[in-house]
């Protein structure tokens, strides 16, 4: 065979090997697609001990535990307290205001007072049953011989402020009076302008030392004695040597003075030993300050809580 056959033979073979790829080369249909990789042999895994109980690295990771809510409930707001009202004025019995005049203060023209007071009876009892009485001048006070004139019912008598008579111009004993003289205690009238009406009552526990014509004369535990003068003698509830409690029933206010009438009143007086500028002595003492807090104190506390 010459060289041109054996050309021709392998041309020819190359040919038919050709032809031969393209039959039997895949089809792109036939192609695994690209989204689906090859299926890979996997080895198979170790059988597991631990009672089909996942591993640790295989359990979903624990959620984390949220902080217990707080049940504590929040602290309530503090209530707002009222606001206390406005205490109204002190009234007596029949509803009228009180007011004082300061101690001291005497009615213009009547002496000199003492204006150096302090309440010498603390925690004594008022010395007329109700509260409703009126501390004024009965000599200078409307009926008074050196009054204004009109008579002792004048509704003037009868009306607030209170007014201090310790030292007004008499001719008695009265170291602590700036004169040395003077009168020696407090008058006081009731709530009205009658005579044996208003009950006088025991200012502190004691003893009933003496009974006079129309006075009442009661020393207490301490040394304290309280006088009460123009008194009615038939309405005396005590005599000489009783024992009494503060508060107890001594006698009606009247205008008994001896045969000489006075005005409705009560003359009340303190004496106890103090230090004077002449050393201890026993002396009346200004009674205006003790009148007025005892006063004070019935009326805010009513007759039950005063004795």
């Amino acid at each position: 065979m010459n060289r041109r056959s054996v050309d021709y033979v392998l041309a020819l073979l190359v040919a038919l090997c050709g032809g031969a790829v393209l039959v039997f080369w895949p089809h792109a249909s036939d192609a695994p697609s690209p989204e689906t990789p090859p299926e890979q042999d996997t080895p198979a895994e170790p059988a597991d001990t631990s009672d089909d109980v996942p591993a640790v690295e295989d359990q979903p990771p624990a959620e984390e535990a949220e902080p217990p809510e707080d049940e504590t409930e929040p602290p309530a707001e503090p209530l707002e307290e009222p606001e206390p009202e406005p205490e109204g004025p002190l009234v007596d019995a029949s509803g009228d205001p009180v007011s004082f005049m300061p101690p001291g203060d005497l009615t213009p023209g009547s002496g000199a007072g003492q204006t150096q007071q302090i309440n010498y009876a603390p925690g004594m009892r008022f010395p007329l049953e109700a509260g409703q009485a009126y501390a004024n001048s009965q000599v200078h006070g409307h009926g008074g011989y050196l009054g204004p004139g009109g008579g002792q019912c004048d509704a003037a008598n009868y009306s607030y402020a209170w007014r201090d008579n310790f030292c007004e111009t008499r001719s008695y004993s009265a170291p602590l009076c700036p004169s040395g003289t003077g009168h020696q205690g407090q008058d006081i009238r009731p709530a009205s302008c009658q005579d044996a009406v208003h009950w006088a009552v025991a200012a502190d526990d004691g003893v009933i030392t003496s009974v006079g014509s129309y006075s009442v004369r009661l020393m207490s535990p301490d040394g304290v004695r309280y006088t009460y003068l123009h008194l009615e003698r038939d309405s005396l509830q005590v005599a000489p040597g009783d024992t009494v409690s503060k508060g107890e029933r001594l006698g009606f206010v009247s205008n008994e003075f001896g045969g000489t009438p006075t005005t409705i009143h009560l003359h009340f007086e303190i004496k106890m030993a103090i230090e004077t500028p002449q050393g201890l002595q026993n002396v009346n003492v200004p009674p205006y300050l003790a009148l007025v807090e005892s006063y004070q104190q019935l009326l805010s506390e009513g007759e039950s809580g005063h004795g």
